[in-house]
């Protein structure tokens, strides 16, 4: 019976795919094929079928055909995708990690509930509205279904603070939290300003410029805009970023597809930095919205773009609701860059193939060598300065900066990917944090004093070995440098702020941020432009 039921579903899928294929004119004749279809299966199969479930499968199967950004979501989803793109969420607002079962506050979010009862990096929770949470091998998943929950309403947490024996209970008034797009933003040195975009969110444009005029304040001629690991995100906000640096009129991006009108979308005159120097930072990971962003600015030679090849996402989804609160994100448009770059990469091989292709990159040495990546001279385009691009498959960068693998052993990236090298920070921060705060108060301090040693390293190498990381000493050997960086920047973080790590593991682990500055502090940014400005 079994059987039946999976041929009936890809039956199902088969007259819902066959339906996409007709045009206009044959449309409501497949539609009453369709729900024919239905009737004779509700009516008379041999099984009792769940509908839901039917029709669920059938429409991610026909979207799986489409392309690789059409997509089906759930009723349950759906708020919970829109959230980090909507810039916030309705909760208790804290930064939280699980350290040994137990739920360790590792910050508390500026202004927040938690933060304006009195709750402080470092605290254990161990009761939610009196259930015990401690011991119970809680999840991410379950810490925040008890903690997030609608603005207004109220949760009580019990705390263990390290100097108090009995537990202390606050109650905490949820309300709305920021999730934000901006992860730093500091000054390099007494000209160069660095900002670093997560994503493009509803409030990204907002605290962009907030960023920019704060550095602008403190002296700031030169900008690094960093847009790695930025998947994307809203369309209108990547305009917005773009249209701070470039002229009146000019285009940003445009938009096209069979059933979408072109649409032109140009800058403005409100920008704030239409003539000052601009790097963007990018790698095989940035995508959609970074895309457009990097490609407005590098057809027209407004700005250098350093790293890899960007991801290659040259489609814009429109969000549809289903009947039962679902919805799709269906692909209605292709964008180009202002030269008339068509970004996409090639998904004729299948969906499976398209997620595998940044591997592919990998293994065919395309990161670490920039002449692995052949373009066709039909994917040649000129910028407005006669400058050649190509387009097809992302942004290739004017500087290629190849993705550094020096001093990543074996050992480095088990101590890395098993959470051992957060959990020691965490761990060590929980019984010294006081001590740290007093004698590190900036830092500025902080990064010229504090020092991962050799003795500091060796307590890690027993931690390590407590969780099940066996020594390595050539791996160790190997990855010393490294490490210790790594383990630097997560003590900067949790001591101070997000930019604290970017401000330390910058100038050590990030290869294209150096060349940023190092072409600015040469004097070799109009040259490599071909430009005088």
């Amino acid at each position: 019976m079994r059987k039946k039921f999976k041929n009936i579903n890809l039956l199902l899928v088969f007259v819902l795919s066959f339906v996409f294929s007709f045009g206009q004119d044959s449309t409501a004749l497949e539609k009453e094929k369709l729900f024919t279809l239905i009737d004779y299966i509700q009516n008379y199969y041999v099984e009792d079928l769940n509908q839901h479930t039917l029709v669920e499968k059938a429409i991610k199967n026909i979207l799986k055909d489409l392309d690789p950004h059409s997509v089906y979501i759930s009723k349950e989803a759906v708020e919970k995708t829109n959230e980090p793109l909507k810039g916030n969420f309705e909760g208790v607002g804290i930064q939280f990690n699980i350290l040994q079962d137990t739920i360790l506050v590792v910050a508390t979010i500026s202004g927040g509930p938690s933060e304006k009862v009195g709750l402080m990096a470092g605290d254990k929770i161990i009761k939610i509205d009196q259930e015990d949470v401690a011991g119970i091998k809680i999840d991410n998943a379950g810490v925040a279904k008890r903690l997030r929950g609608d603005k207004g309403t109220e949760v009580i947490v019990g705390i263990k603070r390290s100097e108090i024996k009995k537990i202390l209970y606050f109650n905490i008034v949820r309300d709305k939290i920021p999730i934000f797009s901006i992860d730093a933003s500091y000054m390099v040195n007494d000209s160069i300003g660095y900002v670093k975009i997560n994503r493009f969110a509803a409030n990204t444009h907002i605290e962009f410029k907030e960023a920019l005029d704060e550095l602008k304040e403190a002296g700031m001629k030169k900008l690094i805009l960093d847009l790695k690991g930025n998947g994307g995100g809203y369309l209108k906000t990547a305009f917005r970023i773009a249209d701070e640096f470039l002229d009146n009129g000019r285009m940003i991006v445009y938009t096209e597809g069979v059933n979408s009108p072109k649409k032109e979308m140009k800058a403005s005159h409100y920008g704030t930095w239409k003539t000052n120097k601009i790097i963007v930072l990018v790698d095989q990971s940035s995508a959609s919205a970074s895309e457009i962003v990097s490609g407005a600015l590098q057809d027209w030679d407004r700005g250098l773009v350093i790293g890899r090849r960007t991801f290659g996402k040259g489609l814009v989804q429109r969000p549809f609701p289903l009947p039962d609160g679902s919805q799709i994100r269906l692909t209605i448009a292709d964008y180009y860059t202002p030269s008339g770059r068509f970004i996409q990469k090639s998904y004729a091989k299948g969906t499976e193939a398209y997620r595998k292709e940044l591997n592919d990159r990998y293994k065919s040495g395309e990161l670490t060598d920039s002449m692995k990546h052949a373009f066709p001279d039909s994917l040649k385009f000129k910028t407005s300065g006669g400058r050649t691009v190509y387009g097809g498959g992302g942004i290739t960068p004017d500087v290629f900066v190849a993705l550094d693998t020096t001093g990543v052993s074996d050992y480095f990236m088990r101590v890395v990917r098993t959470g051992v090298v957060n959990k020691f920070v965490l761990n060590y921060l929980n019984k010294n944090r006081k001590q740290l705060k007093k004698y590190y108060t900036t830092i500025e301090y902080f990064e010229a004093n504090f020092e991962i040693n050799d003795t500091f390293l060796e307590g890690f190498v027993k931690y390590a070995k407590k969780n099940k990381i066996e020594e390595d000493k050539e791996g160790l050997k190997e990855s010393q440098a490294v490490l210790a960086t790594r383990l630097k920047s997560l003590f900067a973080r949790d001591l101070f702020s997000e930019e604290a790590y970017y401000i330390i593991s910058n100038k050590h682990l990030n290869p294209s941020f150096q060349k940023a500055v190092e072409i600015f502090e040469n004097n070799q940014f109009n040259k490599l432009l071909n430009r005088d400005f």
